[in-house]
């Protein structure tokens, strides 16, 4: 006797199997918001530019955020400085950790942020009070006439993977990665 074809609606199958239940994409349950919130609570990123002669080049650094900016405190003389004063733009990876607990027991990968971003290269003179503020444990007082601040502004949208999900959807590429428009 041939098997007949059954369907009772969108959720089954064939056959009248239930169908599996879909599980929204990252990109479906993250929000910008949150996404902002996970950068605002890291502090470390990997900064990338390339030089005027064409050449890549990125560097961890650490930053503050404030007014959805990060601020970077370089060296006057650095080729940061001068690199990223040179091109205006930037590619910044975040490194969000998680696992809590288990990362003590097992190896536990970071999620990551990625965006690109226009960046510009000031002096400490020239920031708003509460930057400085925020900045105070990167940039002591006596640092502030040799150092120069990067403010890097992220635009279009950001690149997540592993933010949003559970630790065992991190292995699942479709779920764990998202695109997230930066917002306003």
């Amino acid at each position: 006797m041939p098997i007949k074809s059954i369907s009772t609606g969108p959720n089954q199958a064939a056959h009248g199997a239930p169908a599996a239940t879909a599980v929204p994409t990252t990109s479906q349950r993250l929000t910008s918001g949150q996404v902002w919130s996970a950068l605002g609570k890291a502090s470390f990123a990997v900064v990338s530019h390339v030089t005027p002669g064409g050449e890549p080049r990125s560097s961890g650094v650490v930053y503050t955020m404030v007014d959805r900016r990060l601020y970077v405190a370089v060296a006057n003389d650095s080729w940061k400085a001068r690199h990223i004063a040179a091109g205006g733009k930037v590619a910044v990876t975040v490194p969000v950790h998680r696992g809590g607990i288990l990362s003590l027991l097992l190896p536990i990968p970071p999620a990551t942020l990625s965006f690109h971003a226009s960046a510009t290269v000031q002096t400490g003179d020239d920031l708003r009070d509460a930057v400085l503020a925020k900045l105070g444990r990167l940039l002591p007082p006596e640092r502030r006439a040799t150092c120069s601040i990067v403010e890097i502004r992220p635009v279009s949208h950001f690149v997540t993977y592993g933010l949003g999900v559970s630790l065992r959807h991190m292995r699942d590429t479709v779920l764990a990665r998202a695109r997230i428009p930066v917002g306003p």
